[in-house]
């Protein structure tokens, strides 16, 4: 058998192996091992895909991050943190919080006036120039916003939201 052949035919035999391997033992453990780790993995996070602006300069439209579901099961979100919230289904909205339950909050000339006192936020590059009646946040609820202020208030999705539709947090 010349080599070119032999070639080939160790080839079929390599490729083969690898879509057919031999059911042994070893085998069973590795796809064990893999299939505990997917469900795993899909258990602590879920791909967010980022579609839109509102959070500028800090999270690119048309990017991705992953959601770390398991972030706030045992405590609330806190001022400042970075959620995803369960907005119609599969789709997920990725915003600031800035007021928490029993906190009265509003905007005045794009500052946000917590229970009347500025908000200090230093990862706001575009601010706005956005006015609105102070509102005090629900218990069970928090106030969110996002980070890119300057386009017109009409086109942000902001407000009081359920604490139970808060599913995670970005991962990075």
């Amino acid at each position: 058998m010349d080599r070119k052949r032999y070639a080939v035919l160790r080839l079929k035999q390599v490729v083969y192996r690898f879509f057919f391997p031999e059911m042994k033992r070893g085998f069973f453990l590795r796809l064990l091992v893999l299939a505990l780790s997917v469900t795993l993995l899909l258990l602590l996070f879920k791909p967010c895909f980022i579609s839109g602006s509102s959070m500028e300069p800090n999270y690119h439209d048309n990017g991705f991050t992953f959601s770390f579901r398991w972030r706030y099961l045992l405590v609330p979100p806190a001022r400042g943190d970075v959620v995803t919230i369960s907005y119609f289904g599969r789709k997920q909205l990725l915003k600031r919080v800035i007021a928490l339950p029993g906190e009265k909050v509003g905007f005045a000339d794009g500052k946000i006036l917590v229970n009347g006192l500025p908000l200090d936020e230093p990862y706001v590059k575009y601010p706005g120039t956005w006015n609105t009646e102070p509102v005090t946040v629900r218990p069970g609820h928090c106030f969110v916003v996002g980070d890119n202020r300057e386009q017109d208030k009409s086109e942000h999705l902001f407000g009081e939201v359920s604490l139970k539709r808060i599913t995670g947090g970005p991962l990075f």
